[in-house]
């Protein structure tokens, strides 16, 4: 699969996704799909299962076949983002920021600590193991840092991506009373890898995905024929 960029680098507002024949591409997010060029019958819209329902706060999901080619958008204040899963892969996801990923991608759920679960409202995170690519919505363009054995970073936990699986992180602050007091919580993370962050926090431009609806409305938007015209 070949993703094409509005622009020349690996991540942006608008892209173009190229699936070869024998390819298929999961959308975890079907109504970002723009345009498509390829047969009717090579998408096929699911429903997700029970636990994906929950972590996305969507029904859906679509599987397009190829050979096929459809472009992707996002809304003024997101992007989008393509990582390479390799075979021995140990990032940890959050699972609402997975927009699409290739067939092929295996993954496993990893529990979180009550304590991390309240903080960052996500219970599960997931792990993807390859070869195959995933794609990723942010609130900004994606961002790599490396981490320390132990110099501790800090990064505001609104804004963790992904992070390696056997990395040590704790919930804290820094800095002195008056900024400790005034800032949102941090992961105090030390090991080795890289981890996966977003410059700035969601700030619900895309609605579907990040506010609260009411179960009975997105399941009448999601199956009644033009309900995500009429229904908002």
């Amino acid at each position: 699969m070949d993703v094409l960029f509005e622009q020349a680098d690996s991540h942006g507002r608008l892209a173009t996704l190229v699936i070869e024949p024998e390819e298929s591409v999961y959308v975890l997010h079907p109504n970002q799909i723009v345009a498509f060029q390829g047969k009717s019958e090579q998408r096929e819209d699911s429903l997700m299962k029970l636990p994906g329902m929950y972590r996305k706060k969507r029904l859906l999901q679509a599987c397009i076949h190829g050979p096929a080619r459809f472009m992707l958008g996002m809304p003024d204040g997101y992007h989008m983002s393509v990582v390479s899963i390799e075979a021995q892969d140990d990032l940890l996801y959050e699972f609402r920021h997975v927009l699409f990923y290739t067939e092929g991608l295996s993954f496993t759920s990893h529990i979180q600590s009550v304590k991390n679960t309240l903080i960052t409202k996500d219970l599960i995170k997931m792990q993807f193991q390859g070869p195959g690519k995933l794609g990723l919505l942010t609130a900004g363009p994606l961002y790599q840092m490396e981490l320390h054995p132990e110099q501790p970073l800090y990064v505001d936990a609104g804004c963790l991506i992904a992070y390696p699986r056997h990395a040590n992180l704790r919930l804290s602050v820094y800095g002195n009373t008056l900024a400790s007091q005034h800032m949102n919580y941090q992961w105090e993370m030390t090991g080795t890898g890289r981890l996966l962050l977003q410059p700035c926090k969601p700030d619900r431009l895309l609605s579907e995905h990040m506010q609260n609806d009411s179960l009975l409305r997105r399941i009448v938007r999601e199956f009644l024929p033009f309900g995500n015209v009429f229904i908002k």
